[in-house]
């Protein structure tokens, strides 16, 4: 794959005006003080995954409009004090799968909380949260599910759920409260962009991979790939409908989460990356409020740094005592 955007020196001052409705901050906080509403209701039942260094438990908490959303919380065997929390979420189309999926983090001595996507798990890891919203005609995948309005979008739903994920992490006794991170590849990326930016009292450090769900408008001219192809597709048949859509996405767009976020974060971005074009992770980064640092893979496409990553986000968060 042949380098698709822009060269180096021009992604690193790339900071594009910001598309963002009037009444944003207006529509988030009466859209989580709806949520918070419902009882958190979380609750973390043992099972035996079969994984002898850690304990696992399978969690129920209630997100969106007091839905239930499933997850899995692992932590080292026998951990009796609090411990540092990573939250993460998930790429597109996959859910919580089986435990065994994610033994990385505990094994490296974090508790680790990961939160199904609901109505998404058919892709590549299976899940079990459905999505009982309905929706108008959309393109099929999630990314035109609601997308005439904001108060009916998907990704609405997705990021309530994930603010309450964070809450029910930090409410659990092996979680240090003052050490939660938001994490995520892709989708789960752009998912902790979000988290960051609406819950930045709440986390302490944002570890954001190759993030999707940024600078939507350019992502679609740029790349002809799935997911955001999808959009694409829609508005193909919709021809009338190009404005309430894009007006749709400026409340979803990581570029806008990651000016009011504050917590330190690392991001990563494939220079080759036609999923998620270096450009649009460039325009959440250089944007984003709080302390920052990027990785660059060179030659690397959507998986971007993969392993190496992982070992450079757990030297990131030494460095911060998380």
């Amino acid at each position: 794959m042949p380098f698709i955007d822009m060269p180096l020196e021009e992604l690193e001052a790339y900071a594009p005006a910001r598309s963002e409705p009037n009444d944003f901050d207006a529509f988030w906080h009466s859209t989580l003080a709806a949520v918070r509403q419902h009882p958190l209701a979380a609750a973390f039942a043992p099972v035996d995954a079969g994984l002898r260094t850690l304990d696992v438990f399978d969690v129920t908490f209630a997100g969106w409009a007091g839905q239930p959303v499933k997850g899995w919380f692992l932590v080292p065997r026998g951990a009796a004090e609090p411990l540092p929390c990573v939250v993460q979420y998930i790429g597109y189309g996959g859910g919580r799968a089986f435990p065994i999926n994610w033994i990385d983090w505990p094994s490296l001595g974090y508790a680790h909380f990961v939160m199904d996507t609901r109505g998404q798990g058919s892709a590549w890891l299976g899940g079990h949260t459905p999505d009982p919203d309905g929706s108008d005609p959309s393109y099929p995948g999630f990314m035109t599910r609601g997308v005439l309005d904001p108060q009916t979008y998907y990704y609405r739903r997705v990021f309530s759920d994930a603010v309450r994920a964070v809450e029910a992490a930090r409410g659990h006794p092996l979680v240090d409260p003052r050490r939660v991170v938001a994490h995520g590849v892709s989708q789960g990326g752009g998912i902790t962009l979000a988290v960051a930016g609406l819950a930045p009292d709440l986390i302490a450090a944002a570890l954001p991979d190759v993030p999707f769900l940024c600078h939507y408008r350019r992502a679609m001219r740029l790349v002809d790939t799935m997911p955001y192809t999808e959009i694409t597709r829609y508005l193909k048949i919709h021809r009338d409908r190009v404005a309430a859509v894009f007006n749709t996405l400026s409340y979803f767009d990581g570029v806008n989460f990651a000016a009011r976020a504050a917590a330190p974060a690392l991001f990563s971005v494939g220079l080759m990356d036609d999923i998620c074009p270096p450009s649009t992770v460039y325009a959440a980064y250089n944007n984003y409020r709080g302390p920052k640092q990027i990785e660059v893979y060179e030659f690397n496409n959507h998986e971007g740094g993969a392993t190496h990553q992982r070992l450079r986000q757990v030297e990131f968060l030494r460095e911060l005592g998380k």
